[in-house]
């Protein structure tokens, strides 16, 4: 009788799981960063969606998608623009292989 025999591969990152280049990937990953701080601290303020939508300078339906986590609905600018009327501080941190 003859087994199948089953591969695992390991990724970095879920988006390079899913075939994504790693280019998009590192701008997917930031992306959702960024989105997850700006839902943590809008939570923290304790406010309703329409205060917290005017405090960001956004409309009560574009902060519910951010609060959903839709993150493919928000360009990186975007989410710079918004992370920055929240009060957050943003740092890029660049490092790795350069032969990569």
């Amino acid at each position: 009788m003859e087994q199948d025999t089953m591969t695992v591969e390991t990724f970095d990152d879920p988006f390079e799981a899913l075939g994504v280049a790693k280019a998009e990937a590192a701008n997917m990953t930031f992306r959702a960063d960024v989105l997850l701080a700006i839902r943590e601290q809008v939570r923290s303020w304790g406010l309703s969606q329409e205060k917290a939508a005017a405090r960001l300078g956004v409309t009560r339906p574009r902060l519910s998608d951010l609060l959903r986590g839709q993150v493919d609905k928000f360009s990186l600018d975007a989410l710079v623009n918004i992370a920055t009327a929240a009060g957050l501080r943003l740092t890029i941190e660049v490092g790795g292989d350069r032969a990569a």
